[in-house]
């Protein structure tokens, strides 16, 4: 870590990665070297072949297949983990324990008692711990904000979240590890609902209240794939929520409804935004980043530098996945799904 003097933030992170998976390849790992002040200077993977050729490919100088060496690298600053939710909790205490911050990828944790433990690792080591909900720093999601925040459509009112897909084919006999409680959580719900959830947090200030339903369908794994929630945001404001994972045609819709207009994005495609005021429509581009983490990890950067602040933290994050508890309470209850 580079420092200007012994009291001072250091000047550049020196980022490790655990978990090079598909997620590192364009969406997270080169923001770390887009990002000013930041270098990538170590990866992890279990499969070590497969380390050492992610790190050849990108340019970054060390690749292990054993984590504990990462996180005791002395010229690694700070830790990105980005394996599926079923590890975070303990890959981030033994970051924080080790000295070091960490930079865990969403949904923070399976459960919320998983996320308290990390929160508590995090300030028994007085040391920050960011989530990659990032859509919080995301240009797209910022204009939203500047809407809202300017009155565009007036006094908020309401919002109504749609998410559907398809159910996922089984490939080999092995469905993907999204839809698979043990490790994801649930599934596709709290894979993609949380990125929504988290963003309306970001957006209208936390949910105050929240009950909701969830079923199984389709018959293909364990996890939910029919979820309807009903909330209450601290302010007021009122939403609904569907998410349907055994639909027959794809679709995300998010719509703010207020006392002067309304306005509809989605969460994960990149059309633009569409604002209704009276007899008006406008059409408002907000397309996406090529590094879609880059402006959260730059954020994050700014953070461990002191030049900045990060809108994503484990304080955050929590929020959402205790609504993602208290919706999913009842399905995990009556099919026997519990984490250790």
């Amino acid at each position: 870590m580079e420092t200007s003097d012994a009291t001072s933030p250091p000047t550049t992170i020196r980022w490790g990665i655990i978990g090079v998976g598909n997620v590192t390849e364009v969406k997270s790992g080169p923001g770390f070297q887009q990002a000013d002040r930041s270098e990538l200077v170590a990866v992890m993977r279990r499969d070590g072949a497969k380390a050492a050729d992610y790190a050849r490919r990108h340019g970054v100088p060390r690749a292990y297949d054993d984590a504990d060496a990462l996180i005791h690298d002395d010229e690694v600053d700070a830790v990105y983990i980005a394996t599926p939710p079923d590890s975070h909790r303990d890959y981030a205490v033994a970051v924080l324990e080790a000295g070091k911050p960490v930079y865990v990828e969403k949904p923070m944790a399976r459960t919320t008692a998983e996320c308290e433990q990390m929160n508590a690792a995090a300030e028994r080591a007085g040391l920050p711990l960011f989530v990659a909900y990032y859509r919080r720093a995301m240009p797209r999601f910022a204009r939203v904000k500047e809407l809202l925040d300017g009155g565009a459509i007036g006094s908020v009112q309401a919002v109504a979240v749609r998410n559907q897909q398809p159910a996922p084919i089984a490939e080999g006999g092995d469905m993907p590890w999204r839809v698979q409680p043990e490790i994801s959580g649930g599934g596709h719900f709290v894979d993609l609902a949380s990125h929504t959830l988290d963003l309306l947090d970001h957006l209208l200030g936390p949910i105050a209240r929240v009950s909701g339903y969830a079923a199984n369908r389709s018959g293909r794994y364990p996890a939910e794939d029919l979820v309807s929630a009903a909330f209450e945001f601290g302010s007021g404001v009122g939403g609904t929520g569907l998410w349907c994972y055994a639909a027959g045609e794809y679709r995300d819709e998010v719509e703010l409804v207020g006392d002067a207009g309304s306005l509809t994005f989605s969460t994960f495609a990149q059309e633009p935004l569409r604002l209704v005021r009276g007899d008006t429509e406008e059409s408002i581009e907000a397309p996406y980043p090529a590094t879609v983490q880059q402006p959260l990890i730059q954020a994050v950067v700014d953070e461990l530098t002191g030049v900045g602040v990060s809108p994503s933290t484990g304080t955050s994050a929590i929020r959402t996945a205790r609504i993602i508890d208290t919706i999913l309470a009842s399905y995990r209850a009556e099919h026997g799904l519990t984490f250790s």
